[in-house]
């Protein structure tokens, strides 16, 4: 019997492939534990409406990523940092800070996961730092740290 799985079965397929099953498996397990619909007409379609729907919306996720990124890569943020003597600076500055100062600098919503800051910056001068908005777009962001007087 073919079966389409609705969710991941280990040692079988993943959610949305259709499988090749015996009867009794799929009636007293995949069936029955709602693992799985039967593969009618019915299903398949519904089955290829949905895989249709699911790539128009990764297309637009990463349409819309390119646009951030367009706007996060022409823009730059500006940072303070406390020093002393030397230059040397007390504190440091890390994503979640650069995430509320491109909130409130420029306007963009952006969460500081997708911010890929290696170490936290610790000294004054410009850095480039990647930001990651779509697993296909990683941007680079411009932080201008300077003394605070």
């Amino acid at each position: 019997m073919k079966v389409i799985l609705t969710e991941d079965v280990k040692s079988l397929g993943k959610k949305g492939e259709i499988v090749e099953v015996s009867d009794g498996y799929a009636r007293n397990f995949i069936l029955k534990k709602k693992k799985g619909v039967e593969a009618n007409g019915k299903n398949l379609n519904d089955l290829k409406l949905k895989k249709a729907n699911e790539d128009k919306l990764a297309q637009e996720q990463y349409e819309a990523a390119k646009e951030l990124g367009k706007q996060v890569e022409a823009g730059e943020v500006r940072m303070t940092i406390k020093t002393g003597e030397g230059g040397k600076a007390f504190g440091s500055i890390a994503s979640k800070e650069i995430a509320a100062e491109v909130k409130e600098q420029m306007g963009l919503d952006m969460d500081k996961k997708k911010i890929q800051l290696k170490e936290t910056i610790k000294t004054v001068g410009t850095h480039e730092v990647p930001v990651r908005l779509h697993p296909k777009v990683t941007v680079t962001l411009k932080v201008i740290v300077t003394e605070e007087s």
